[in-house]
């Protein structure tokens, strides 16, 4: 089964490139409070901004999941 692993992925590699919640969210056009609820597996980004964040991120929309 494959398993969710976006607010993990988000957090690590938003801290690799240094960048705060608030110039993360500015980017994609949410508000610092939603990259944190989705940090905390709160609750998911919309299925719409994956390939935005994986495009921000440097990585895959795969990257997102684990198998």
């Amino acid at each position: 089964m494959t398993k969710i692993n976006i607010a993990k992925r988000i957090k690590e590699y938003r801290s690799i490139k240094s960048v705060t919640q608030e110039q993360f969210g500015a980017l994609i056009g949410v508000s610092a409070q939603a990259i944190s609820k989705w940090e905390r597996e709160e609750c998911y980004p919309d299925i719409t901004f994956l390939p935005i964040l994986a495009d921000i991120l440097s990585c895959s929309v795969n990257d997102f999941f684990e198998k």
